[in-house]
């Protein structure tokens, strides 16, 4: 399987995809919601490519993960910034890599504790098969089949690269 070596191509690739969908959807002004690490990196490129000009927001979903107890506190946790007000808005989330879907799930969560929002449309760069709960991208810069035993993970912020790992 060959790995993308060339992430801004695929971040205009996937600035493109989302201006259409937005249009199609008749979505006006959407803020957009970067979930730590990765997803905050591709966020802050993608923000100036779909040509908004609202401040980024940003989650961080440690303490909302269903595996929290399990698996201790992040010894990098960022505080949440959401420097609007999300009712009624259009929130584009954005992640690196769609892997089980609870990562989404943990910042749906979050999300809902700033408000209600109207709609939530999810942009990921990776998105791989593994799905443990019912959630998918909207809009997608790669869709990768990885084996069970394969992670794919997003490096950065300055140069952005895939790496692939095996699992032991």
């Amino acid at each position: 399987m060959k790995i993308p070596e060339d992430i801004d191509r695929l971040i205009e690739d996937m600035a493109q995809n989302l201006r259409r969908y937005l249009d199609k959807e008749d979505i006006q002004d959407p803020l957009m919601v970067g979930i730590h690490t990765g997803g905050v990196w591709i966020a802050q490129r993608l923000l100036p490519l779909v040509e908004n000009s609202s401040p980024l927001g940003t989650l961080d979903i440690s303490f909302y993960r269903d595996d929290f107890t399990r698996i201790g506190m992040n010894p990098q946790v960022k505080p949440s910034q959401l420097p609007f007000n999300i009712d009624d808005r259009h929130i584009v989330l954005v992640d690196d890599v769609l892997y089980t879907g609870r990562t989404i799930r943990a910042a749906l969560n979050e999300l809902f504790d700033y408000g209600r929002p109207a709609t939530v449309t999810l942009v990921t760069l990776v998105d791989r098969p593994g799905r443990e709960l019912p959630i998918q991208a909207d809009i997608a810069g790669v869709r990768l089949d990885l084996k069970n035993d394969e992670r794919i993970k997003l490096h950065g912020p300055d140069k952005l690269e895939l790496c692939l790992t095996a699992v032991r």
